[in-house]
């Protein structure tokens, strides 16, 4: 390389399932050439279903228009803000104003690391979860702030333990991310701990950040942190389509937040990109516009899948919450597992197994090492793998 990498990237390391992605295409590679089927991936939370076909069609109509073609607003076309708007207002009882108080994202990761950019300077600190989505430590990273890590805890429901918070010292914090229904561990979102940490964010000054994209999945009731009276003051919102409706590859996210900051966030994206494609734009707002039955029959196959999960955990040995949300089962493992007695010993249990699994069954679940230090004795499995193919991984198992 002809010349050094910036320093605000030496801690950052590839994304994981990035680098597991690659890892799995050759191990595939090579199995097809055994003659033996690929590896069956319950690792990554990417919905394998289609999004409603209204959505579809929107989509390949909008895109045979010439107007779809050319730059399109920074801030998104007024459709799509008026439909996020509508769709916090049915689903959050939320009311956000779509002029001033709504940005759409190329997906809500995108709001991560805009939104560390725009609040964070060198130096300052920013709560992250342990266990939490990694894309929070690796974008405070990458602007250079410092991270302090929070538990999340079986004993407090995977929840913030805002006495042990208070107890910290807080001093240079401006920045706390929550993510509730909760990535990796399930927990549900909870009104009572949004009112917590809002009271929490406006007595220190810090700004909440509630990354909210699972609260459709095996949830009846949606909350959103900013129904909370005076979180307008103190907390972004970001949400997205990926998950409730099928839609990850499409990349459509929003943040929903005070006017003043909502501005801020956009002078970052606008030096980022040129504006969503129209017709994306048009196809969210069929997307937002779908009723409960939709919602209902989401539901119902994700409730069947998430029973083979479990069940497919208890195969293993690993104790799990029956009243999890979201798109993912978290299970808990034991030091004397017998399956993984004596194998790879150096590594933490949830590496242990998923190594098992891989390399002796040809099926890839998440190590809970991904998401912090909490996470080392853990795994994950995604339901983002239909029935037919959990029924296969438990006769796989044995």
């Amino acid at each position: 390389m002809i010349i050094k990498p910036a320093t605000r990237v030496a801690d950052v390391k590839e994304y994981y399932f990035s680098l597991k992605n690659r890892e799995l295409a050759e191990i595939n590679a090579s199995r097809k050439a055994d003659g033996k089927s690929p590896v069956i991936n319950l690792g990554v939370g990417a919905p394998d279903r289609m999004p409603p076909a209204e959505v579809i069609g929107e989509l390949c109509d909008v895109a045979q228009q010439a107007s779809a073609h050319k730059y399109q607003s920074y801030r998104g076309i007024p459709e799509l803000r008026a439909a996020f708007a509508q769709w916090y207002a049915k689903w959050y009882g939320v009311q956000l104003d779509p002029e001033t108080q709504i940005q759409p994202l190329t997906g809500s990761k995108e709001g991560i690391l805009i939104a560390c950019l725009a609040f964070l300077n060198k130096g300052d600190k920013v709560l992250v979860p342990n266990p939490g989505y990694p894309t929070y430590a690796s974008a405070a990273k990458m602007v250079q702030a410092e991270i302090v890590y929070y538990d999340l805890l079986p004993r407090s429901g995977y929840y913030p333990d805002f006495d042990a918070l208070e107890a910290m010292d807080l001093s240079g914090v401006k920045m706390m991310w929550m993510n509730y229904p909760n990535m990796p561990t399930g927990a549900a979102a909870s009104q009572q701990v949004y009112e917590k940490a809002v009271a929490f964010g406006l007595k220190h000054g810090i700004m909440i950040c509630n990354d909210n994209p699972y609260s459709f999945v095996l949830n009846s009731r949606p909350l959103s942190i900013l129904a909370v009276p005076r979180a307008m003051e103190c907390c972004m919102e970001l949400n997205s389509l990926s998950k409730a409706q099928n839609m990850s590859g499409w990349r459509i996210g929003m943040v929903g937040a005070a006017a003043d900051v909502i501005a801020e966030l956009l002078k970052v994206k606008s030096q980022m990109d040129s504006g969503m494609f129209r017709a994306l734009q048009c196809a969210a707002v069929k997307a937002l516009q779908q009723g409960q039955d939709w919602y209902d029959s989401l539901n119902a196959e994700y409730a069947r899948r998430k029973e083979l999960a479990l069940a497919i955990m208890e195969r293993l040995g690993a104790q799990c919450s029956r009243d999890s949300q979201g798109l993912f089962v978290w299970g808990r493992l034991q030091q004397d597992n017998p399956l993984i007695a004596g194998y790879h010993t150096e590594k933490t249990l949830g590496e242990r197994m998923s190594d098992k699994l891989l390399y002796e069954y040809a099926v890839f679940i998440t190590p809970g090492m991904v998401f912090g230090s909490n996470g080392n004795d853990y795994i994950r499995i995604s339901l983002c793998a239909d029935s037919v193919t959990l029924t296969k991984v438990l006769e796989q198992l044995g």
